[in-house]
């Protein structure tokens, strides 16, 4: 039994499918048996009426004593919202029993006749009077209302607002709550004659009984074609507090004559405040609350709480600290202090699905004791061994762990995107020619199927730019269990440059039954033939590409028949395609080896019929069964040539922050003129202009001027950024080909060199290209744990920005290459290198910036642009694969 377990001293279950609130309980002698011992008073929603006087299990006769524990039980017509127990009946002393319904007041008599036989008393309800409500009521309270004495009255809040005064067998009055909205919690407090409650603009409000009983009449106010009564005073309140937030309760314990404290349960916050609105202390909540109950400390000038929450927990405080936390079997929506026969403070909470529990802190002490393990000799090679093989699990599990959590086996949406084999007849494109050739479409057709009910479905396509789609957005019909839906668009080219990625994305958005909003993706490709068409074979080129395969030649016109249907040479050996908005880009295949050459005038542009070649093959001899296929490339790697389209997209970054600085110049010279002539126009005296409309019409042109210039500098930014990804695609291929990285090694190697997958004015490639390949360097790639060690212990650098050229950024993509040539793995494990030593972690500061370790023959700074391939070294074949491998003739590619 745990210490912070609430104790079941009784408990019952009331009824089947009913719901209970937090006014459905109260406890007290309601039968006026004289003992002092309190019942158990429960009303339902569905109108049933319940009083226990419970005992604990121990005691009776079993399941016969359980029976005589339910003292009554009486089913009426209309819901019951609260029951309270006092003194409501004029010339009695006795304790009564208040039924609150929606249109109804109902006080009852609870008496009990002794019973000649085993089964012990009856029970009786007999209703003493009640009051028709004209209004539906919401909550109330009673008290002492103005002082009285030996009785108890009534306060009823209506649903609009109103409070309406009952004195026993009479009603008083009814007021009307200014600026009402919607009904809060209510609560009397004696000490001050004051009625509080939590108004709709999120404020404990406190009005005087004497100043309601004053106040316009509640009917006057209501109509408002009747004349306002003049003997009537304007009902305001005495105070208010501003809470900030809905409150769930509000109670005022009777804690001593001279001060009352004003507890109020807020969403988040617990609030107490003396009875003129000053605030005593506040608590934040860290969880949802469900209920409270103050009552008097043992501490002087102190208060101790009950505090339920939906975490099926109790909590005890004394103001602010939190002094027990015990655990019960339901969320708790009212909770109140019962004194009974055998056991007195006890805890009685009741469930909104009617699980009713009297239960008592602590536990019973427990006699368990450790039995005495035998003393055994260690056996250290064992542990050791033992160890080793847990940190091995551990180590596993690391790094294979899920960020995301797992999909549900079965999805509740399939979506199933099928691309045309054949273009559209006729184009869809929004661009006829480019270079006069014409501008293909292909029909895409998306196919949703759901297992579940669909509702406010939207499907959304995605492509990168320059493609484009004839609709990017369809709006579904509701869809049942079973059901399904196609809808089609066209995909085409539409800019004046190759895109660097023929993919696209489908994202289907809806509600699931209960309302959850899910989101399932599809991928598809777009064929090569949309953005390039069949060409004659140039002889020659300025970049060239070698890959190699460990598999016999293979024909061209096998692997890419849509370019051979309308081409002239049909012998297999070569192929050349020309882009719609690029160069002309030539495969030759070699007669003897295997051996496959691409080359072109554009460098970027030999990046999509590479990955065609590359992937085409791999489907090729996987519809034969051969599964050892290799691809790879001997190097060197093009660097210089990837150095240019970096240089070329960094030039175009600085002219763009150079146009903007231009631009905000000239705006506020612009604006500074406007002022000027503002001043001369506004003059009594004219006076000559000197030239400032000329001057502000020159402005004006010059801002005209710089605008489109920055315009076109953007567009033509956006171009280089789409080749500035192309030839990284193509350079991450070449190195995964030369040093046959896994798949996992690819796509670290890939999100390094294209950390983003567009520009932002504040944050760009180069910047997030250099940080990435730096963490690389200074990680995997070290050049020893020293190395690693101080990259993990330094702190954050500074904030990444525009750099002053693009000399650092080539020197790191140049050393991360020359290390990847040399072994290095990557990895985004920490266990990768050596373990690192402890006296290693004190060599670094925080706050600097190490610079990045190289070889001891590596201390100069390498050429960057021209001579950047040296430093990558060919990769040497054996002598056995020299033989075969060697390079074919001109005559025969």
């Amino acid at each position: 039994m745990s210490l912070f377990k609430a104790r079941d001293w009784w408990s019952a279950t009331l009824g089947d499918g009913e719901e209970f609130d937090q006014g459905c309980l109260c406890v007290g002698d309601v039968d006026n048996s004289g003992a002092g011992h309190d019942k158990v008073v429960v009303g339902s929603y569905m109108g049933i009426l319940r009083i226990f006087s419970p005992h604990s299990s121990t005691t009776g006769a079993g399941a016969q004593s359980q029976a005589d524990q339910q003292l009554l039980e009486v089913q009426l017509q209309h819901p019951i919202i609260q029951v309270e127990v006092g003194k409501f009946v004029s010339c009695s002393d006795q304790l009564h029993l208040a039924v609150l319904q929606p249109r109804k007041l109902s006080v009852y008599s609870v008496s009990g006749t002794a019973g000649n036989v085993e089964h012990g008393a009856q029970y009786q309800l007999k209703l003493v009077y009640e009051h028709n409500l004209q209004r539906t009521a919401c909550n109330m309270t009673s008290g002492p209302f103005g002082g009285a004495t030996g009785h108890h009255s009534v306060c009823i809040q209506s649903m609009d607002g109103m409070l309406m005064f009952f004195e026993q067998e009479s009603y008083s009055f009814g007021r009307f709550l200014p600026g009402f909205l919607l009904p809060g919690p209510l609560a009397y407090c004696p000490r001050t004659d004051n009625f509080l409650t939590v108004s709709s603009t999120r404020q404990l409000e406190s009005y005087r009984y004497e100043t309601l009983a004053v106040a316009t009449d509640a009917e006057s106010r209501q109509d408002a074609e009747l004349p306002l009564k003049t003997g009537g005073k304007r009902l305001t309140p005495d105070w208010t507090v501003v809470l900030g937030e809905a409150a769930l309760d509000l109670s005022i314990p009777s804690l001593s004559h001279a001060s009352s404290s004003i507890c109020v349960l807020g969403e988040r916050n617990l609030y107490c405040f003396r009875d003129n609105g000053q605030i005593r202390f506040m608590k934040k909540l860290e969880y949802n609350p469900s209920c409270f109950l103050p009552y008097a400390s043992v501490a002087e000038g102190t208060i101790n709480l009950l505090l339920g929450n939906h975490n099926n927990m109790m909590l005890v405080f004394q103001d602010t600290t939190l002094k027990w936390a015990a655990q019960l079997a339901s969320v708790p929506v009212a909770v109140r202090v019962a004194n009974f026969s055998e056991l007195k403070g006890v805890l009685v909470t009741l469930s909104s699905e009617g699980h009713l529990q009297c239960s008592y802190l602590g536990t019973d002490p427990s006699f368990f004791s450790t039995p005495k393990v035998d003393a055994r000799e260690v056996d250290y090679e064992q542990l050791d061994a033992e160890m080793k093989t847990l940190q091995r699990v551990i180590r596993e599990a690391t790094r294979t762990q899920d960020i995301l959590p797992k999909a549900d086996t079965e999805e509740a949406v399939t979506v199933t995107a099928t691309v045309s084999s054949s273009m559209d007849t006729p184009s869809q494109a929004l661009i006829q020619d480019i270079d006069d050739l014409p501008v293909p479409s292909v029909t895409v057709k998306v196919k949703v199927k759901s297992s579940c009910v669909m509702q406010g479905s939207k499907l959304t396509i995605s492509v990168r730019p320059p493609l484009a789609v004839s609709q990017d957005q369809f709006t579904l019909e509701p869809m049942g269990a079973g059901s399904s839906t196609v809808v089609a668009f066209s995909a085409f080219l539409n800019g004046h440059y190759p895109p660097a990625d023929l993919s696209g994305d489908v994202a289907v958005s809806y509600s699931s039954p209960t309302g959850v909003p899910r989101v399932h993706q599809s991928r598809f490709d777009l064929p090569l033939a949309l953005v390039c068409m069949s060409s004659s074979p140039a002889k020659s080129a300025t970049h060239k590409i070698t890959v190699d395969t460990n598999k016999p030649p293979v024909n061209l016109t096998a692997v890419f028949p849509e370019f051979y249907e309308k081409a002239e040479e049909s012998d297999g050996n070569s192929l050349a395609v020309q882009f719609l908005s690029g160069a002309r880009v030539t495969v030759l295949a070699s007669k003897t080896s295997q051996r496959y050459r691409v080359q072109s005038e554009s460098f970027e542009d030999m990046w999509l019929v590479i990955k065609e070649l590359v992937q085409r093959f791999e489907h090729h001899f996987a519809q034969q069964g051969v599964k050892d296929l290799r691809h790879s490339f001997s190097g060197p790697l093009p660097l210089s040539e990837y150095f240019q389209t970096v240089d070329n997209h960094f030039q175009l970054r600085v002219s763009a922050h150079q146009y903007q600085d231009l631009l905000a110049e000239r705006a506020v010279q612009f604006r500074a003129i406007q002022r000027r002539l503002l001043t001369r126009f506004k003059d009594k005296t004219p006076a000559p202009l000197q030239n400032l409309d000329s001057l502000l019409d020159a402005t004006y042109h010059q801002l005209m001027a710089l605008a489109d210039a920055a315009e076109e500098n953007r567009l033509l930014l956006e171009q280089a950024f789409v080749r500035l990804r192309s030839s990284t695609h193509l350079l991450v291929l070449l190195l995964s080909l030369w040093q046959g990285l896994t798949p996992d090694q690819t796509n670290i190697l890939e999100a390094t060199l294209l950390p983003l997958l567009q520009d932002t004015p504040t944050l760009g490639w180069e910047e997030s290209c250099d940080a990435a390949v730096s963490h690389l360097l200074r990680s995997c790639l070290s050049r020893s744990p020293k190395d690693q060690a101080a990259s993990l212990a330094q702190s954050a650098g500074p904030a990444l920005g525009l750099p002053a050229d693009t000399g650092r950024l080539k020197k790191h993509i140049t050393l991360l290459c020359d290390r990847l040539g040399k072994g290095g793995r990557l990895s985004l494990a920490s266990e990768t290198n050596a373990p690192v030593p402890a006296q290693v972690q004190t060599l670094v500061r925080p706050g600097g910036v190490e610079p990045i370790a190289e070889a001891a023959g590596d201390a100069e700074d390498p050429p960057l642009a021209q001579d950047a391939a040296k430093f990558i070294k060919k990769k040497q074949p054996s002598r056995k694969a020299k033989k075969g491998l060697a390079p074919c003739p001109p005559s025969s590619c």
